[in-house]
């Protein structure tokens, strides 16, 4: 589909979304892309079996999984992430609006002229003050909180910052649900086999994967006997593609290494030993999930708000390291070959996330509430 047909169809799409029934747009959910499914599939799908409301998805791929969803009471559209996108959400008329996309009203994408109550799902366990853009839970009417971090996190916030209180939900967190129902193996029981190390870390010009750090690793791994998987960050892809691609032609011969480009599966997750990570949320969703250790290269901190430190709240992705695994100094990595992988305590989870194994089902009821209030 050329330019002009994609824009064409992504304005078809906003008229029609304009053009139905008011009862019909009570309800809107925005997805960035198809990695955002699982987020907002549960919730869809359980407000779809639990009650009489209509739901409008909107998405900006193509190829989101949302597409293939086939009930009466879903109507889907697909925009563009640029000029329909932005147009469509100032005009926006409905009376709630979910979505995963923080920074709302900060950018492009402005608060609806029209009166609508915004939601905003999480898509990370990370904190709010430190891996996030100042201001970008500021606009939103709703903020569904994974665990008690984010509440915590939240009204120090809005205390500093002089804002009236949101309403905060205790939610949970779709993406642990999911990893844990999936999970049917939970380490190698096969001592004899290689130890399985799975690379996912975040992305950004510090990152493991950026900074060079993460070929010394994955080489140094190989050549002791190990397994590794090189899972890099969407954004690592789109932006430091070449730094993938060096480790990638470097060990594709190798039936030691595997290279996985698509964040959504599990499967990796499930079958490695211990992750290797920096500062991304990927590694609370393992450890959490499936209760396995993991090794943090101690690059910089990701930090999108500088002024986090004025929050007198350590974030939760540093406090935490080091009850889930353990962290490694880049100039000393002799730590990952000698690390002794324990699984974690059984339910580590349930400590620090709501609602673990029923979030989409509380967080529908919430939706449904203030829908129908």
């Amino acid at each position: 589909m050329n330019r002009l047909r994609k824009f064409l169809f992504h304005i078809k799409n906003v008229i029609a979304y304009n053009q139905l029934p008011a009862e019909e747009r009570v309800l809107t959910v925005y997805s960035e892309g198809q990695n955002y499914w699982s987020y907002l599939g549960g919730l869809i799908e359980t407000i779809l079996s639990t009650s009489g409301i209509s739901i409008c998805y909107v998405t900006s791929s193509h190829t989101d999984p949302g597409l293939d969803i086939d009930h009466p009471r879903l109507r889907k559209f697909v925009i563009d992430e640029g000029f329909v996108r932005d147009w469509m959400f100032a005009n926006l008329d409905t009376k709630v609006m979910v979505m995963t996309m923080p920074d709302l009203d900060q950018y492009q994408v402005k608060r609806s002229k029209h009166s609508v109550h915004y939601i905003y799902i999480q898509h990370s366990l990370v904190s709010f003050h430190m891996v996030y853009r100042p201001g970008a839970f500021d606009a939103f009417d709703t903020v569904f909180c994974s665990g008690p971090h984010h509440l915590t996190e939240m009204r120090e916030i809005e205390k500093a910052k002089g804002l009236e209180p949101k309403n905060l939900f205790e939610h949970g967190y779709a993406r642990l649900d999911i990893i844990k129902n999936e999970n049917t193996t939970n380490s190698n029981t096969d001592k004899t086999s290689p130890t399985h190390y799975l690379l996912a870390p975040s992305w950004g010009e510090n990152g493991t994967i950026e900074s060079g750090i993460g070929s010394i690793i994955v080489r140094r791994l190989l050549e002791s006997g190990a397994k590794v998987t090189l899972r890099p960050h969407p954004q690592t892809i789109k932006f430091f593609n070449e730094k993938v691609q060096v480790i990638v032609d470097e060990h594709e011969g190798n039936e030691n290494f595997n290279y996985e480009n698509n964040v959504r599966g599990t499967q990796s997750l499930r079958d490695s030993d211990v992750m290797i990570c920096d500062w991304s949320g990927a590694a609370l969703d393992y450890a959490f999930g499936l209760e396995k250790p993991v090794l943090f290269v101690d690059v910089p901190r990701k930090v999108n708000n500088p002024g986090y430190k004025n929050i007198p709240i350590t974030p939760f992705e540093v406090r935490i390291r080091e009850t889930i695994g353990t962290i490694v100094d880049p100039d000393d990595l002799q730590a990952l070959e000698t690390f002794d992988v324990k699984p974690l305590p059984k339910n580590i989870a349930d400590k620090y996330v709501f609602n673990v194994g029923s979030s989409d089902i509380v967080g529908a009821k919430e939706i449904i509430r203030i829908v129908q209030e």
